[in-house]
């Protein structure tokens, strides 16, 4: 599951490593006449960071925002839904160990070659990362371009870059990966339930309820007892509709209008309860999760429902013949004549 991690701690390791490090002039101008391979592109960045508060991506003249908030770091486009913290961290840490290599260009029309032209513009390849403070200043400012990696030879990755506003362009050495992409910062697991914990699903559609239950080491359909030959691979595969969820997007419960089509109730051995909303809108699937539990499974549903409550999730469409089967979908084959 997703790990909760406060920004002191997702920059502590960060602040430990640059300890190390050599401290050149508090500027963040790569155009010096000191230049020297292997300088930190910003040698004062690390403490700096202590005070970021929003991280913004801007691809294509469109903007992907993560912002703190309290102790958590969220997409703020989805509700602040949580990043994945590593995520984060990688990418700041990124840009504190960035190193110049070698000068580039200078001239702007050379920059789409290295992708680190505007990136306000529509058909821009380039990425621009800015992390501001809590009143907005920037505390760093970089237009990402094309990487290189290396992959003999324990050669370092490089990348190109710019400081905005300065039309020299470098080759820099360090592993900076940027997704303007905000389902790339989800953690995509919902919950890992095993099949074996198991013991009764309850899938209501409408009128119609279909109550499933272990049978020694098969998962059958025990009501309605008079249904058509069904195909058993499919009746075991509700048991497995919990294993190993996923999410393709997010978003706050209350922004999702549409009304539930399918509820369906999965109990464990040991007293956890899954129920699961399912409704459409558009072409996607939706789902949202309440979870509750008594004894030893307590904490667990807690632990679930604090993290699960008040979200939507978009899960694959072919995802709904587990977690809320009709008779139709559990049909055995027709046999061939």
């Amino acid at each position: 599951m997703r790990p909760r991690t406060g920004l002191s701690l997702l920059l502590a390791g960060i602040i430990v490593l640059a300890c190390g490090w050599y401290f050149g002039p508090a500027s963040q101008s790569a155009e010096r006449d000191d230049f020297a391979a292997g300088r930190l592109l910003f040698p004062d960045l690390a403490p700096k960071l202590q005070n970021a508060a929003r991280v913004e991506i801007v691809h294509q003249g469109k903007t992907l925002a993560i912002a703190k908030n309290g102790n958590e770091w969220g997409l703020a486009d989805r509700g602040n839904y949580p990043v994945q913290p590593t995520k984060l961290h990688a990418l700041l840490t990124g840009l504190t160990e960035l190193r110049l290599d070698e000068k580039r260009t200078a001239d702007p029309a050379q920059f789409a070659r290295l992708g680190v032209e505007d990136a306000g513009d529509a058909k821009s390849k380039s990425d621009l990362v800015r992390v501001l403070d809590a009143s907005g200043k920037p505390i760093v400012q970089l237009l990402v371009g094309h990487r290189r990696t290396r992959t003999a030879g324990n050669m370092p990755d490089t990348v190109y870059v710019r400081l905005p506003g300065d039309n020299q362009s470098w080759l820099a050495e360090g592993k900076l990966e940027v997704d303007a992409d905000a389902r790339l910062w989800l953690d995509r697991d919902i919950m890992q339930i095993a099949p074996a914990r198991i013991a009764t699903v309850a899938a209501t559609r409408g009128p119609t309820t279909l109550q499933f239950a272990r049978d020694g080491d098969k998962f059958v359909l025990r009501a309605p007892a008079d249904h058509p030959p069904l195909d058993t691979d499919k009746e075991n595969d509700v048991r497995h509709a919990l294993e190993a969820l996923t999410l393709q997007d997010v978003k706050p419960a209350k922004e999702l209008t549409a009304q539930p089509e399918a509820t369906s109730v999965f109990t464990t051995d040991d007293g956890l309860v899954v129920t699961v909303a399912l409704s459409h809108a558009d072409k996607d699937l939706w789902a949202r999760f309440d979870v509750t539990g008594a004894d030893k499974a307590k904490p667990e549903a807690d632990r679930l429902r604090a993290r699960l409550g008040g979200w939507a999730y978009q899960i694959g469409s072919w995802q709904e013949k587990s977690l809320a089967p009709t008779l139709d979908d559990l049909k055995a084959p027709a046999p061939k004549s």
